[in-house]
This record gives structure tokens, sequence and C-alpha cells, in this order.
């Protein structure tokens, strides 16, 4: 017989493992992304709904969750157990919205709270009436009911469509199934061999959990031969020993079910609940063999989550370094730019041919200026083209096109930072040669504007502006044109880093917020092993 392990050292593990689970974060639209979200919304179900809950409290009542697809006849199936209507069934799909809990009176006090399904709020049907109407607005709600007909240590839970039209009522039925003791799965004559309680049933097979199917709505004529087929099909599945449960076809299954079914119809499945939540060892083996199954799942299910987690990572680092090689690349550029004296050129070139005849100091300085903002708006926009070209490769940039300062391209507001960069860069330069005039003797000291244009020309212009720096000399003498020259090469340099450090950091702080980082990777791996070390 499959025993229960409760012991505080395993279910500390496991909350251990529930913590990393929901710490990971999948943003980037990798092909394998949208099963590793389900598998981890589908994992956290588990383990709050109804593992580390379970091994908490072994003597809770058995859940056991009716689940199935749209028209299934979920609702009069559980009216029918319990002997009146509890939940509203009817013509419309999707008809169960609010999802509701049966219990004996003396087990409402287990699911009152938020012991299970501690997400969902807990309402009450009116007096004189049923709750759709009262709470079919809260979607993330719960209606818990009492009947004395229920058996005690047995609750019932009638949960939303499988294949509802309705996105959040299917996340919620499929929530709502991770939280069962017992999966009962509805299905009918006409749609036994659908994909989605296939699904589900294969689901159930996987985690090795204790599943009960139900063939509703079976007409008379064709019962036997609808039976045989839909053993046949559990036998090829490997479900073959899954318990089977066939209800005909009755007047009471039809006119919106608003009726009760016979007795005789519900009384097998009413006493294989009834036998499995009160006699101690079918129910040990149920809830044993159900927890058991999905912590043995954990095996396979968190290394794929792992496997998840370190494709993001992976995809995360190549965008990064698009970006980044793309800036280094324009960095070297631009410097080799300057060394051959690219700046000088254009208006600059032709100033700095007229000065000092035809052109003022003013006037060189912002002609020189003009063409390093230029130069460094071509570089810019060159870097982003490379990342856009690479990112095209990468699906997982789809998720940063929404956003307007993650993809790189053309931004109004570059050009307007890049100038204001130079134009600070320009008054330091202008702060360094006036420091340096003050230096000399004031009575032969030069014009500092003078002494800042030619310095700007000396660095800027290469070997095209080798007069600059001659005529610093004069100006200031050897060793003080020397030292001018050093301090603003250094400050050309720490100008042209900065404008290219920040441009990329621009491009590369929608993606940072995304905070995908390789630790949870291996946080999931260690939580497992933790885990299968107190197994």
């Amino acid at each position: 017989m499959v025993t229960l392990d409760v012991r505080p050292q395993l279910i500390d593990a496991l909350s251990a493992l529930r913590d990393r689970v929901a710490a990971v974060r999948l943003p980037l639209p990798l092909p394998g992304a949208p099963r590793a979200r389900q598998t981890r919304a589908e994992l956290l179900a588990q383990l709050d709904d109804y593992l580390v809950p379970r091994l908490r409290e072994p003597e809770a009542p058995l859940l056991a969750v009716i689940g199935g697809s749209t028209g299934a006849g979920k609702s009069t199936l559980v009216n029918s157990l319990v002997g009146r209507r509890v939940s509203e069934a009817g013509v419309l799909r999707p008809t169960t919205r609010t999802p509701v809990l049966v219990c004996h009176p003396d087990d409402h006090h287990w699911f009152a709270g938020v012991r299970v399904l501690p997400q969902l709020t807990r309402v009450r049907a009116p007096q004189g009436g049923e709750a759709e109407g009262e709470d079919g607005g809260d979607e993330r709600a719960l209606r818990v009911e009492t009947a004395d007909t229920v058996p005690r240590g047995l609750a019932l839970l009638d949960a939303p469509d499988v294949d509802s039209l309705v996105v959040r009522s299917r996340e919620l039925a499929a929530e709502l199934i991770c939280a069962a003791d017992v999966w009962v799965m509805v299905t009918t004559a006409s749609r036994y061999a659908d994909a989605v309680p296939w699904h589900l049933l294969r689901t159930a097979k996987e985690y090795d959990a204790t599943l009960v199917t139900v063939l509703d709505r079976v007409p008379h004529q064709v019962i036997n031969e609808v039976s045989r087929q839909y053993e046949a099909l559990l036998v090829r599945a490997g479900l073959g020993d899954v318990p089977r449960f066939t209800i005909p076809e009755l007047p009471e299954s039809a006119g919106g079910g608003v009726g009760l079914l016979p007795d005789t119809a519900v009384a097998p499945l009413r006493a294989w609940l009834a036998q499995r939540a009160q006699d101690p060892a079918a129910r040990q083996q149920t809830v044993g063999r159900t927890a058991g199954g999905v912590i043995d799942s954990l095996k396979v299910r968190m290394p794929e989550l792992a496997g998840a987690v370190a494709a993001q990572y992976a995809a995360a680092v190549r965008l990064t370094g698009a970006v980044q090689t793309a800036y280094e690349q324009e960095g070297e550029r631009v410097r080799r730019e300057l060394r051959r004296g690219a700046v000088l050129a254009g208006d600059a070139r032709t100033r700095w041919r007229g000065y000092p005849r035809d052109c003022s100091a003013t006037e060189l300085l912002d002609s020189l200026a003009e063409s390093l903002t230029a130069l460094l708006q071509c570089a810019v926009a060159a870097a982003d083209d490379h990342v856009r070209e690479a990112w095209r490769r990468e699906p997982a940039a789809r998720v940063l096109e929404d956003d307007a300062g993650a993809q790189p391209g053309p931004d109004r507001e570059t050009g307007e930072r890049i100038g204001m960069a130079v134009r600070r860069w320009r008054r330091v330069l202008e702060e360094l040669a006036e420091d340096e005039v003050r230096r000399m003797d004031r009575a032969a000291a030069p014009d500092p504007e003078t002494v800042a244009a030619l310095l700007a020309a000396a660095l800027l212009g290469g070997r095209r502006a080798r007069g600059a720096g001659e005529r610093l000399a004069e100006l200031l003498g050897a060793q003080g044109a020397l030292r001018l020259r050093d301090r603003g090469g250094e400050l050309v340099t720490t100008y042209i880093d900065r404008v290219l450090t920040e441009e990329r950091a621009r491009r590369l702080q929608p993606l940072r917020a995304l905070d995908v980082t390789p630790e949870p990777q291996a946080e999931l791996i260690a939580a497992l092993s933790r885990l299968q070390k107190e197994r």
C-alpha cells in the first residue's frame, strides 16, 4: 500500500521548492516558453492548492474535483450525487462560472479558510437561490456549500469547463484539478474521443493521480457498444485499470439539466467515492498515490523548467551581447576616425582653413562641436542598425518590440542627448584652456577662447590640424601645450566613451528590466536535489 510521508523535513523541502518555482520568470517569447509557463503555473497550483496542504494536514477530507468538457453534465452529476441542486446547470455555455464545493457540515471548517485554493475568495449562496447571479462576476471565487448527504471526509468540487471559451475559466479549471485528491473526469457518448478530455486523462496518468471516469448521457440502444469502444481507448492509453462509470441518457439529462438523475444512476459512483473517503486503507491508498505521483513527477518537470530558465538566460545573453558588440565596434571606429582627422571635414575644415583671418575662435569651436556631434550620432545609428539586424534573428527580441526604448532605431531624443553631451565637453574644454592661461604671466597670456579653439582642432583634426599644436606651443610654451593636450585628450576619450556607454545602456535597460538571470536554474536544481534527499 502507498503511504503518505508527512515528515516536517519533507514539507520544508517542498515549501522551499515551491518558493524557487514562484521566483521563476519566463518573459522572453522563446519557442518552449508557453509550455514552460504552463508547467510553472501547474506546479504552483499543485504545490499551493494540494500537495503542501495535504502533507501538513493529512486528516483533511478528500477533495474530488468533477471536471470535463462543456456540456458534459458535471453540474447535474454533482447535484445528483448530493441529492439537491447546489450547482447551477443549464443550456447556456459556459454554464459553471463560479466553482462550487460541497461538503458535509462537519467538514465545512476545512474549506471555509485558505487551507486549499488560497487564491479563491470564499462566497456563499444567498438564501433561497443560487449564487451565480451574485458572485458570477468574481472570477476568483469559490462557493462553499454543505449537505448532510455528502459523506464525512469527502468534498465534491464542480469545476468550470476545461474547454471553456473563456480563457480564465479554462485556467481556473486546470488549477482546481491540480488541487484534487481524486480526479473525476466526465465526458459524454458524443465527445468521449475529443482531444481535451484525453489530454486530462493522460496528464492524470503522468502524475499517477487517483482517477475515475464517467461516461455520461449514453443512449440506451448503444450503451454496450460505446462502453466497449471507450474501454478500448482507455486500455490503449494505458488507463485500463481506471474505474469507469456509465450513466445512460435520461430525461433528467436534457432540458438544461435542471432535474436530478435517479439515484440508481449515480449510486455506484457515490458508493465508490464514499468508500475511498471512509475506509482507512482506501483513503490512505488514494491520498498516498496522488501525493506520491505529484512528487515523483517533479523529477521530470523541475529539470524541464530549469532548462527553460537556462534557455531564457542564454537568449538574454545573446541579445545583450549583440548590443555590447555593436557599440564596442562603433567606439573603435570613432577613435580611428578621430586619429585620421575625420571631424575636421566639411564646414569644420572650411572654418579651419579660414582661421583666424576669415573665422573667429568661437566659430571654429562651433563647427568642430557640430562635426563631433554628427560623428557620434552616426556611430550610434550604425550601432543600432547592427543591433536591429542581430535581434531580427532572435525570437526573444519580439518581447521588446512594443517598448519604444527597447528596439534600436532612430530616436529624435538621441540627437539631443548627444548634442548636450558635446556641449558639456566643449564647456569643460574651455575651462581647461582658461586654467592653463591663468598659469601664465598675465601680460603675455593669450585669449582663452583662442587656446580652446586651437586645442579642439589639435585634438579632433588629426594630421590635418598639425598646425594647431604648433600654434599652441607658440602661445603656451612646449610644456604648457603638451600638458593641455594630454588633459584634453583624456577629456575627449571620457566624453566619447560616456556618450556611447549611456546610449548602449538605454538600449539594454528594457532587457535588463526583465531580470533574466542564471540563478533560478541552479536554485531549481538545488531545491529538487534537497527534496529527493528528504524523500
